[in-house]
């Protein structure tokens, strides 16, 4: 293993030798969807956003089809496999009765969604009667037990792969509330209690089951009749569980997007508190920046991914270096050698663990000493037996007594201090809000504070002042264009939306690239409101005046010039880009044949940046064109 001396002290997300990005890349999902394919499925409706009414059984496939599409997105190496029960047909490694495990050539019943299975999968709808079939699979006078074998199998699939490094589950998907209501007596208690004692054996084996149900317009779905015994609800989670009747296709659709997100622990620390005293502690990171996937470089004739190897090259005979190549450090005039040993050493400032230092009031803490997106921690006994009782303390007497701990975080690559606040449970009527733990915030060093200065340092001279009429003004602007309710998961990363959107409509071979809504653009509907134009007209003639120019008013000569300058040159991009056929030039590959000022011009004309190399350039023009 080569380490860069230069890469000694970058960040723990960025780090592969690192604790953090090893258990991040190890933790997969391995996802079993079960569908009831049913006549029920088929015959019962809801409406959907349209008004249309549409089947419970196309409800399913749709959400299937939309979480796959949302799986390559956000969990890239997770696995999965759909399997429908209730079927004529079966397709089964068990070769057992009224059970399709559907899937497409070249890959495997449990493995990543590829782009055939998500096209195939899309219009499987229309062709599911004539090559799988309905059926009931569990009738009177017969022993086949359909969701008896559907579990089975799921459980078969689940083998793969360890429980300590895969989350496994199964998400089921019917609108039959009794599934063995059709059967009397001895018969029904057994195949109930077979069925029962199989999802068991499953959740033994580190398998959770969700049931995802959906009710009718004029009967809600009794989750207590059997699917609270196979998914182990009581109590109050039973009375939350219960769906509302008509569930609309959105709704289910967010219902499994949430249920699709799990916590997944980033790493496991131990908090030493004092006199040997520790306790075992998981973290989770709650806001983390989603990027575009890593880029794969492909063979350009077998289409295979290619593999990177680097070679080392003596300079002073061009022989390859067999032996691992030392690094040397400069000091004065001497060439200090490291060894590999010595680097790793060096590297490892200290252990990865939390070494609590003591308490302070939460007034202390401020809003500016958050160095990055803190880390939410959650005791856990599976190392440590009473890690939960010790934190479970310590969180009650921090809130009671409004403090926080401050604590050193030992990180392989970035040792710090940190604060750790303490966040109490909160419940309303719809369930927990928010969870009981710990938030780790990262504290600056000094060294990383930067003082502000001052912008008028002449003492003479009186720092402009707003007057009361302005400040009133700008008090009824703010009022007017409050935002109700916000909240930042209302908006998603437009650029990203975008750019999977491409990929989805290249992959699945669409004629059209799917619609995207960007949700940060200005309200212009509503700040074309009387009210706020208002406000904002008296706000403007409060601070500005009447003869306020906004092109040419910027405060002195030289912004003024630039301005008009970036006026003419906008007006100029205008004139010279009417006389090109761009939307000819895109389809017939000819913008390659254009120079880089000739391709400004059209980004320069539409608002759109000019930086970046020629082919850069031509990409963007291509993007807005919606080539």
């Amino acid at each position: 293993m080569e380490l860069d001396p230069d890469d000694i002290f970058k960040d723990d997300e960025d780090d592969p030798d690192s604790e953090f990005y090893q258990q991040r890349e190890s933790s997969k999902e391995f996802v079993v969807y079960l569908v009831d394919a049913s006549p029920k499925m088929f015959s019962s409706t809801c409406p959907s956003e349209d008004g249309k009414e549409e089947t419970h059984f196309h409800i399913a496939i749709s959400c299937i089809a939309q979480s796959l599409k949302t799986q390559i997105i956000n969990r890239s190496y997770d696995e999965v496999a759909i399997c429908f029960f209730n079927t004529r047909e079966k397709k089964n490694l068990q070769d057992l009765n009224a059970a399709f495990v559907f899937n497409v050539a070249e890959r495997e019943y449990l493995d990543r969604p590829t782009a055939r299975l998500i096209k195939d999968f899309d219009c499987l709808e229309e062709s599911f009667m004539k090559g799988i079939g309905s059926q009931y699979g569990i009738v009177s006078g017969s022993r086949e037990n359909s969701l008896y074998n559907a579990l089975w199998i799921a459980q078969a699939l689940l083998r793969k792969g360890s429980a300590k490094t895969a989350d496994k589950r199964i998400l089921l998907f019917t609108n039959e509330d009794d599934p063995f209501g059709s059967i009397k007596g001895v018969a029904k208690a057994d195949m109930t209690r077979t069925t029962l004692q199989r999802a068991k054996d499953a959740q033994d084996l580190g398998i959770s089951i969700e049931l995802l149900p959906l009710s009718q317009l004029d009967e809600e779905f009794n989750v207590s009749l059997f699917y609270s015994d196979l998914i182990g609800l009581e109590g109050d989670e039973l009375a939350q569980f219960m769906p509302s009747a008509g569930q609309k296709l959105q709704d289910m659709k967010d219902q499994l997007r949430k249920r699709m997100f799990t916590k997944r622990i980033v790493r496991r620390i131990t908090l030493s508190i004092a006199n040997g005293l520790s306790i075992e502690l998981n973290t989770y990171a709650l806001i983390r920046p989603t990027m575009p996937g890593a880029i794969t470089w492909l063979d350009s004739v077998t289409n295979r991914p290619l593999k990177t190897e680097r070679s080392f090259i003596c300079a002073d005979t061009g022989a390859l270096m067999q032996e691992p190549a030392k690094r040397y450090q400069p000091y004065k005039n001497d060439n200090i050698m490291l060894s590999v040993e010595e680097l790793s050493e060096i590297k490892r400032v200290s252990t990865g663990h939390l070494h609590l230092l003591g308490f302070k009031p939460l007034s202390c803490l401020k809003d500016y000493h958050n160095m990055r997106p803190s880390t939410f921690i959650f005791p856990s006994d599976k190392e440590v037996i009473g890690s939960t009782c010790i934190f479970i303390a310590l969180l009650r007497s921090m809130v009671r007594l409004k403090r926080f701990a401050v604590a050193f975080y030992g990180s392989s690559s970035r040792p710090q201090l940190v604060a750790l606040v303490a966040q109490d449970e909160i419940i309303s009527a719809g369930g927990q809000v928010e969870p009981p733990g710990m938030h780790m915030i990262y504290l600056p060093y000094s060294d990383d504070v930067r003082h502000v200065e001052e912008i008028h340092s002449n003492t003479n001279a009186g720092a402009p002042r707003a007057t009361d009429d302005q400040i009133l003004r700008a008090a009824s602007l703010i009022k007017r264009i409050d935002l109700k309710d916000f909240s930042v998961f209302q908006f998603a990363n437009p650029g990203l939306q975008r750019h999977y959107a491409i990929l989805q409509a290249l992959a699945l071979d669409e004629d059209d690239i799917p619609e995207i809504n960007d949700e940060t653009l200005p309200d212009e509907e509503g700040m074309a409101r009387p009210g706020v134009v208002k406000a904002v007209e008296e706000f403007k003639l409060s601070v500005y005046g009447d003869n306020y120019d906004e092109e040419s008013d910027m405060g002195n000569g030289k912004a003024s010039d630039a301005s008009k300058k970036r006026k003419t040159a906008a007006e100029n991009a205008v004139k010279e880009s009417a006389n090109y056929n761009w939307p000819d030039l895109a389809d017939n590959g000819q913008l390659k044949d254009l120079t880089v000022t000739e391709l400004k011009y059209y980004l320069t004309a539409n608002n759109l940046p000019v930086t970046g190399k020629k082919e850069v350039l031509i990409s963007r023009i291509l993007t807005h064109l919606g080539k």
